[in-house]
Order: structure tokens, then C-alpha cells, then sequence
């Protein structure tokens, strides 16, 4: 399964490691992903999804209903 965080679907970034000489090599930028098991209480049950660390504050805030509805508005699950 890829690094994508299954709710925003943020993933890894392509960039550059510049040494002291400018010398440039390629490098990602990985996502700070997480296997998280959530507590669905409209449906009475746990689901395990592949998140990362930024959105699991999105979820203290919000909620996780409301992430998983905003994330459904965006397509990002069906």
C-alpha cells in the first residue's frame, strides 16, 4: 500500500539534498503517516485507517465524523 494519508491524501514530495558545494541529489519528503483505529459511533464500530500526524490534530478538533464527511466532499473516499 502507498504512503498517503487516507483522509486528505497527502503524499510524498519530491525535492533535493544541497550539500555546502551546491551539489544537488534527489530525495522525498515522506508523509508522517500513522495506522490509527477510530471509534465510529453512528455505526457502533472501529475502523483501522492509514492517516498523517497533522490530521490526527484535524480530528481532535473537528471530530472524526465530520473529517470523514469532508474527506467523502473531496473525494478522497467513497
Amino acid at each position: 500500500m502507498s504512503r498517503v494519508c487516507v483522509l486528505t491524501g497527502k503524499k510524498a514530495m519530491v525535492g533535493n539534498n544541497v550539500s555546502h558545494a551546491m551539489n544537488k541529489t534527489k530525495r522525498r519528503f515522506n508523509v508522517n503517516l500513522f495506522t490509527k483505529r477510530f471509534y465510529l459511533p453512528e455505526e457502533d464500530r472501529w475502523v483501522t485507517i492509514k492517516v498523517a500526524a497533522s490530521t490526527l490534530k484535524t480530528i481532535n478538533k473537528k471530530g472524526i465524523t465530520a473529517v470523514l464527511k469532508e474527506a467523502q466532499l473531496n473525494g478522497f473516499i467513497k
